[in-house]
């Protein structure tokens, strides 16, 4: 079961809902800049794991201004569209409410509250459009840092990115020639421990680094375990799948 830290209580708390019911996770975001981006790709991956534990879930933006250029650079970012308006809930048994939000000294209102610290650019020049323009290598870099740790990037960490997703992406090219293999049991259950942990995407990332160097695990399981992680990382790691070099 998914936990996340709420920051309102400083407690670990069930994501999913006591009752039977929707989830609704609500993003709250200013101005687009990288804060708010880290911020929506906060709630994405909670939507995300979310679903892979069979709850259902729906979205919203709350953004003072930009609310269009947020949705644009959401999609983007890949991150899953936004529901308009809090009207597709009506009659359909709301359970629970999670707000994802930079991370303040208080939180107001009701609701477990998911805090997200920062994100800044410390290279020449901050125009996020820029940095949208390989976006798997932006969000990976995103993905890289604790969501309670401030998040600050550079053409470094967005190139060391970039090479990891091209060189993720062509293994899965190349392992998926081999005879598929299920994800092993013990890969799965580390996986899901890492993210069932506070979303903890880091530990994720760093299981998905130990399958591609295993030594002894066929190339058909490293294929099959890309993909299902990918289905909450959303790098799009079958993308050069036909295509091995």
């Amino acid at each position: 079961m998914l936990r996340i830290l709420d920051a309102r209580t400083g407690e670990s708390v069930p994501a999913t809902p006591a009752r039977r019911g929707l989830t609704r996770v609500e993003a709250h975001a200013g101005c687009l800049d990288l804060t708010a981006l880290r911020v929506l790709l906060a709630a994405d991956l909670l939507v995300r794991a979310l679903e892979l534990g069979g709850t259902p879930v729906w979205t919203m933006l709350t953004a003072p201004r930009e609310q269009a250029e947020l949705g644009t650079a959401a999609t983007a970012l890949s991150i899953r569209p936004f529901e308009d308006s809090r009207d597709v809930a009506s009659g359909l048994g709301e359970a629970q409410v999670l707000h994802v939000r930079a991370a303040t000294r208080e939180h107001p209102g009701a609701g477990v509250v998911v805090a997200v610290a920062p994100a800044g650019w410390d290279g020449p020049g901050d125009d996020v459009q820029r940095l949208l323009e390989d976006p798997g290598a932006l969000r990976l870099a995103l993905l890289s840092v604790p969501r309670g740790e401030p998040a600050r990037l550079d053409d470094a960490a967005l190139d060391a990115a970039a090479r990891t997703v091209a060189g993720w992406r062509a293994g899965v090219a190349r392992w998926g020639n081999r005879p598929s293999r299920p994800v092993p049991d013990e890969v799965r259950a580390r996986l899901r421990a890492a993210w069932e942990d506070d979303l903890d995407l880091p530990a994720v990332l760093a299981v998905l680094r130990d399958v591609a160097e295993a030594p002894d695990l066929p190339d058909g399981a490293r294929f099959e375990t890309f993909l299902y992680a990918d289905r909450l990382l959303a790098l799009d790691l079958a993308g050069d799948l036909g295509n091995p070099g």
